[in-house]
């Protein structure tokens, strides 16, 4: 949205480099160009993006956002089994919701680069807003059908296919790289509050009024992101006449992957651990009612519980998260999820459930915040879009495959405990295989070639010249390309 070099990937913010006698020079929305020019704090603050207008307007909209968003997820969740009470159906819903994400996620990071991300946001969340309307509508008049259901979750992941990637690739441009790791930390703290107080809400809104309420307030919840984003003081945007295709520049990001052993690493970690062990929202429901015995208030509990340990997590990497090692963090996070997950795949009284699941929250925020700021960091600003493109969908794209596994093998043997423990046990031999197979990668420091980095600074270079010569601005808000 506000950026220079939009001609390369979401990456390019703050990067710099002479071509052609000209200084290419990225700038983030309003003050985060300052914040990349500015001598580093005395003392770290645990509230450092905040202090960024931007950002503080962007984490203040998903704030109320985000409980909404949590709101429909558990009601989704208790109305197509209270439809079908089938858990292979919850793993269907949750595959259809997430599936377009697989096969668009790239490509909405494509549009991402093309348009000001401030106008992409704004149409995803007014696109989900609707969908959200017409859900609760269909709800509340009480002739909903599970089809509807599954082509409404399919139209959300279409939204969420094109919103992922801006985001991601907005966030950096809002704070700057020094306040980076805090921005993301703080953004799944918020992420992981909502996730505490949305289930709760839901839980009491359909005991109180029924369960089409939660998707009419999630509907409502999505004016808070509209008007921080509109609110927002932006630089102009940064666009290319004639940008070159999407799929070269998306060659070029797989082929940087390709080569660097840490990131790969850290990339396919994730993408295991999200195939394998990350199914237990599509089975939740199914698991609430038929092993803990537990109805609507049981089962936000659950979700709550799970959300206070991520809070947790998140809060203590905010404050704390320059000074720990991120890559041990990351191992740890990686083997202790699905150890953690088995446990509460054991467990037969809510209390016990609940309080696994605070300590698996935990270790799964340990695992993707520091999974998430590896990326980042680990990646050159000329090739960071792209990558954090593949990030996405790894991340987003591997949950498909895994809940509809998981729908079918807790369907086939009737034990929704089995399909979650299978999961996590493969995730612990996957993780651990990764683990032995690349000993070098284990610190998870930057071992590129020479070669390599010509690469990168040939992409890079490649991209600031074609954006030189063809960018030109536009009031809506991107990056500045200074000359002198």
């Amino acid at each position: 949205m506000h950026r220079g070099l939009m001609g390369a990937a979401d990456h390019d913010h703050g990067a710099r480099g002479h071509v052609n006698g000209h200084v290419i020079r990225g700038v983030g929305g309003g003050d985060a160009a300052r914040a990349e020019d500015a001598a580093p704090r005395g003392r770290f603050s645990p509230v450092a993006a905040l202090t960024h207008r931007n950002f503080l307007l962007f984490w203040c909209g998903q704030l109320i956002s985000l409980i909404g968003t949590w709101m429909q997820s558990v009601s989704q969740g208790y109305l197509v089994y209270d439809l079908t009470h089938s858990s292979y159906m919850l793993g269907v819903v949750t595959t259809l919701g997430t599936l377009p994400v697989l096969l668009f996620t790239l490509f909405g990071g494509v549009l991402a680069d093309r348009m000001p991300k401030r106008r992409v946001l704004v149409g995803t969340q007014t696109a989900a807003a609707a969908l959200a309307l017409i859900l609760g509508l269909l709800v509340v008049s009480g002739h909903v059908q599970v089809w509807e259901v599954m082509a409404l979750a399919t139209g959300l992941g279409v939204v969420n296919a094109i919103d992922v990637p801006t985001r991601q690739s907005f966030v950096v441009e809002l704070v700057g790289k020094r306040d980076l790791l805090n921005a993301i930390a703080l953004n799944s703290s918020v992420f992981n509050g909502a996730r505490i107080v949305g289930p709760a809400v839901a839980g009491l809104l359909i005991l109180r009024f029924g369960i089409g309420v939660p998707f009419l307030l999630n509907a409502a919840s999505y004016l808070a992101v509209i008007a921080g984003l509109l609110a927002m003081r932006l630089p102009p945007f940064a666009a290319e006449e004639h940008p070159e295709p999407a799929l070269r520049r998306l060659a070029d990001g797989l082929r940087y992957i390709r080569d660097d052993l840490p990131v790969r690493t850290v990339l396919t970690v994730l993408g295991l651990a999200s195939l394998l062990a990350f199914n237990y929202p599509a089975l939740m429901p199914a698991f609430a009612r038929e092993d803990l015995h537990q109805g609507a208030a049981g089962y936000s509990l659950l979700y709550s519980a799970l959300g206070f340990g991520a809070l947790t997590g998140g809060l203590i990497l905010a404050s704390f998260g320059q000074r720990l090692p991120r890559a041990k963090l990351f191992w740890a996070g990686a083997f202790l999820f699905p150890l953690v997950e088995i446990l509460f795949a054991l467990s037969r009284s809510l209390p016990v459930a609940a309080a696994t699941l605070v300590v698996m929250g935990f270790c799964m925020i340990l695992f993707l915040t520091n999974a998430n700021t590896l990326v980042q960091t680990l990646t050159p600003d000329g090739l960071r879009g792209r990558v954090m493109g593949v990030y996405s969908l790894v991340f987003l794209g591997s949950t498909p495959f895994g809940s509809f596994l998981a729908g079918i093998v807790a369907g086939r043997s009737r034990s929704v405990p089995a399909a979650l423990i299978g999961g996590s046990v493969l995730a612990l031999v996957a993780v651990a295989a990764v683990w032995l197979r690349y000993p070098r990668a284990r610190a998870l420091q930057p071992q590129r070639s020479k070669a390599i980095d010509a690469d990168v600074r040939a992409v890079a270079a490649g991209d600031a010249a074609r954006t030189a010569g063809q960018g030109r601005a536009r009031p809506e808000g991107g990056g500045v390309i200074a000359a002198r």
